[in-house]
């Protein structure tokens, strides 16, 4: 080993003896970078470590092999307020949970190692069929990554919670290095911060201390980076966040009490002014809609009438404002509930349904029993409590609200999905996202709302959020937030909605623009082992 590679004689010696315990190692620091951690440059570190390691790896198959027990530490670590869903409810044991999130992990990893697989494969010297320790590494490495991200987005409904691009996302009142996100997109951000991470454990490698002191300067001048205070809107909004505990949403017992909590958090404070007011998914029982047989209503609806429940809700709001408000509504045939749909609907001052939006991203084994012909008699059942599967909706949908502009709704988890929180063609001028993160602990609301930010600022739209119990809040277009509301908090924030941005590139082209960077990055290397390999 030569002088310049004694920085890393210990890593390396560890790494040559026990590659996979390394992979998974780094796999888990490397997840330190995402909420409610935010350690982005140990997050770096061990990332870039990871492209080191692959690129010393024999062939791809031992590559992919590294990547899948990296991932497997990154996914499990990431995911493990996974678990603490399993706590509220009653039809499996609790400590399924602790199971649950590496046997999801097992699958998630699959897609780290596409990516260090295919790297190692693609960025091969075919002259000796030598390993690749060399700079034309990285941006085979990143392209691949890239690609690995969006299909981890979409195959099997998708899943694409902390992209790694999400570690370059600042403090709330910045948006840090992922202010480029609009000429990149979410996975690209992802590829550059595996291209980044890894050029400066090579660099360390290399002992190229004055490259790496002004990359150390340069990255954290555009995380810590200020901003100016920004434009101001002119349509008032009034953000709700009941705190209402997970325990409590389902029992009827609570049903009165949450919904007085709610209203009186929503008051008016000036009749004059015309402003749009929000409420969280699942904090309102009530059935809405009319044309359901009365049992379900007598179940449900505190006085057995919809009728009553929206004009009691157009009391509370006042004159001259609009709700949206998380509800379900049901499927009927045959004088029966066959179905489910997570709705977010919309009242006026009257107490008329003026608009209506339904979750098309349900979430598996949440709000639907997937497999359920086989998993039902097992024993497995769905975490959302009722018997029903939810079914899904059509997609992004802009609502037209006439005063109080065009919204677009996203519910809940729907907000991570990249490229695929818009309406084609009608875009919105503002997205309205409201959640229940009362399941998930204290690490996966700060990771949900940081998603909800870089959706602000690769759409260029202010995103509203409203949940039950935190984090609530208020982000402008680029992804600066406005106000927040923590977790476990009830209260109320009364502000103007953030004006938008002009539509972003991204907005415009979608997810095509990320794969066009993975090419970009993956003819790059090419170029470079062609000419290495001369």
């Amino acid at each position: 080993m030569t002088d310049r590679h004694a920085i890393f004689g210990r890593f390396v010696s560890f790494a040559k003896h026990w590659p996979r315990l390394t992979a998974l190692f780094l796999g888990v620091v490397s997840a330190s970078g995402f909420q409610p951690f935010a350690l982005w440059p140990l997050a770096l570190l061990a990332m870039g470590a990871f492209v080191l390691l692959v690129s010393t790896a024999p062939d791809w198959r031992k590559a992919a092999w590294w990547g899948w027990f990296f991932g497997l530490g990154h996914f499990t670590f990431g995911n493990s307020w996974i678990a603490t869903a399993f706590t509220y409810q009653a039809e499996m044991p609790p400590v399924l949970g602790w199971f649950a999130v590496p046997l999801l992990s097992l699958y998630l990893a699959v897609y780290p190692a596409l990516a260090a697989g295919a790297a190692r494969a693609l960025t091969m010297v075919r002259a000796a069929q030598r390993p690749a320790r060399h700079w034309a590494f990285l941006p085979g490495f990143a392209g691949c990554w890239i690609i690995s991200e969006w299909l981890r987005g979409w195959v099997f409904t998708g899943y694409p919670w902390n992209p790694f691009g999400i570690v370059f996302l600042g403090p709330l009142d910045r948006p840090g290095i992922a202010a480029i996100a609009p000429w990149l997109g979410t996975y690209a951000l992802s590829g550059l911060a595996v291209l980044i991470a890894g050029g400066l454990v090579f660099a360390l490698r290399e002992r190229r201390f004055v490259s790496l002191a002004m990359a150390a300067i340069l990255l954290s001048a555009g995380m810590y980076w200020p901003v100016s205070k920004g434009r101001e809107g002119t349509l008032a909004v009034t953000v709700v966040q009941p705190d209402l505990p997970q325990d409590q949403l389902n029992d009827p017992r609570r049903y009165e009490a949450n919904f007085q909590k709610l209203a009186a958090l929503s008051l008016p404070r000036d009749d004059r002014v015309p402003r749009l007011v929000l409420w969280p998914e699942s904090g309102l029982p009530d059935y809405l809609r009319d044309g359901y047989p009365q049992r379900y209503y007598d179940q449900m609806t505190v006085l057995g009438s919809p009728e009553y429940a929206r004009e009691r809700i157009a009391r509370t709001i006042g004159p001259g404002s609009l709700l949206l408000t998380g509800a379900v509504d049901l499927d009927i045939e045959n004088d029966r509930a066959v179905g489910a749909r997570n709705a977010v609907t919309a009242l006026n001052a009257s107490g008329a349904i003026v608009g209506s939006y339904y979750k098309a991203h349900l979430v598996p084994y949440g709000e639907y029993l997937a497999l359920r012909w086989l998993l039902e008699p097992l024993g497995g059942r769905r975490l959302v409590a009722g018997a029903m599967d939810f079914l899904p909706g059509p997609g992004p949908r802009t609502l037209d609200l006439g005063p109080w502009g065009h919204a677009g709704v996203q519910i809940c988890y729907e907000i991570i999905f990249s490229g695929h929180v818009t309406q084609p063609g009608a875009r919105p001028d503002y997205i309205f996202n409201p959640s229940n993160d009362g399941w998930f602990g204290m690490a996966g609301p700060p990771q949900h709302f940081a998603q909800a930010r870089l959706r602000a600022i690769e759409e260029g739209l202010p995103v509203l959020r409203s949940t039950t119990t935190g984090i609530s809040g208020i982000i402008d277009a680029r992804g600066v937030v406005r106000d927040h509301l923590r977790q476990h908090r009830a209260g109320r924030m009364d502000a103007f909605v953030p004006p938008a941005a002009p539509p972003t590139l991204f907005s415009r082209t979608g997810n095509i623009l990320p794969l066009a960077w993975a090419i970009v990055f993956l003819v790059g290397a090419f170029v470079a082992m062609r000419r290495r390999g001369r």
